[in-house]
């Protein structure tokens, strides 16, 4: 028998971060720990805001498959008991780590997976122009990524280009924009040199996006949560945002990966904010995307020891004691 543990965590922000429609002032997430033979894995989940996921919907969630994962279900049989989301990610997550320390492998053995140097984007929050040129300013990653929404995103981007004119830039609009407004922005961001323009209309609102020619290749995040929407996600986008809180998992995500790779797709890994705990998993997904955006614990007056590391945009994993 194993044991299970499902515990809710609160890592608080160093200042409100905001978004489109939302702003964070902490990561309360998911923490899952199986032990067994005196070995324990771990996962953790913060879960996908948008479609109502809690810490504590969560919690509720993983406590149905309790008594399951403790008489030894596998990550396989997992993916038919949960739906995707965040309990789902922060199980499947605790028992890829389980199955690495038990058989003496890591997780680049397990997937077959070869890691390599790694460039995360650091993110600018939305704030007026002005100050997000003074964050962009204050970051050392060769790569951003700017939050925008649909008042001055213009002004702003115009700002935060002015302010690192050596840096890759990529836009997230989180559902902000009409139709309209891409098409008006989308050819002045290109003369800006944004590189990409991730989820600009509302999820199911996006519809004509299978008849625009972006100038600018487009990235689906809300609007593609794992393979179940991939077929419809590749008639609108060029690129898919997997984010394991969406997928339910490394496992779902590794799918997702594939199957995008084979339409066609590009590929970029996100987050939800969270640990170093939270990141790892997304990391084995990072080696295999044009764009990274690991950087949550950054946004957090803590984080999880050992953590990941950050220095100048790379990010790396501790050799042992995280995950996997």
């Amino acid at each position: 028998m194993r044991n299970v543990t499902f515990t809710i965590e609160s890592w608080p922000t160093k200042a409100p971060f905001h978004i489109t429609g939302y702003t964070f002032t902490e990561a309360r997430v998911l923490h899952v720990a199986i032990t067994e033979n005196d070995v324990t894995g771990e996962g953790e989940a913060t879960g996908v805001y948008y479609l109502n996921e809690t810490a504590d919907s969560m919690k509720a969630q993983a406590e149905t498959v309790r008594e399951l994962l403790e008489q030894g279900t596998d990550r396989q049989t997992l993916q038919t008991l949960l739906p995707a989301g965040g309990a789902r990610n922060a199980i499947d997550c605790a028992l890829w780590d389980i199955e690495a320390k038990l058989s003496g492998q890591s997780l680049w053995q397990l997937t077959g997976i070869e890691p390599k140097e790694t460039i995360t984007v650091n993110t600018v929050g939305i704030d007026s122009p002005e100050v997000m040129a003074d964050i962009a300013k204050t970051l050392d990653s060769p790569h951003l990524k700017v939050k925008l929404n649909g008042e001055q995103p213009l002004a702003c981007i115009e700002a935060v280009c002015a302010a690192r004119p050596d840096a890759r830039i990529v836009v997230d609009v989180n559902q902000g924009w009409t139709f309209a407004q891409l098409t008006d922005l989308a050819p002045k961001f290109k003369a800006l040199g944004i590189a990409m323009i991730e989820q600009p209309l509302p999820r199911g609102g996006d519809q004509a996006l299978e008849n625009y020619h972006s100038p600018i290749p487009l990235c689906a995040d809300e609007s593609c949560l794992d393979t179940s929407e991939l077929d419809q996600a590749s008639r609108r986008y060029q690129m898919i945002n997997i984010k394991l809180d969406k997928t339910g998992g490394l496992t779902e995500a590794l799918n997702l990966a594939r199957q995008a790779k084979a339409n066609g797709l590009e590929l970029m890994v996100g987050n939800m904010l969270g640990t170093s705990l939270g990141m790892a998993p997304g990391f084995v997904i990072a080696q295999l995307c044009q764009f990274v955006d690991l950087d949550g614990p950054l946004f957090l007056t803590a984080d999880r020891e050992p953590a990941m590391g950050y220095a100048n945009g790379k990010v790396t994993v501790p050799e042992s004691g995280l995950w996997g």
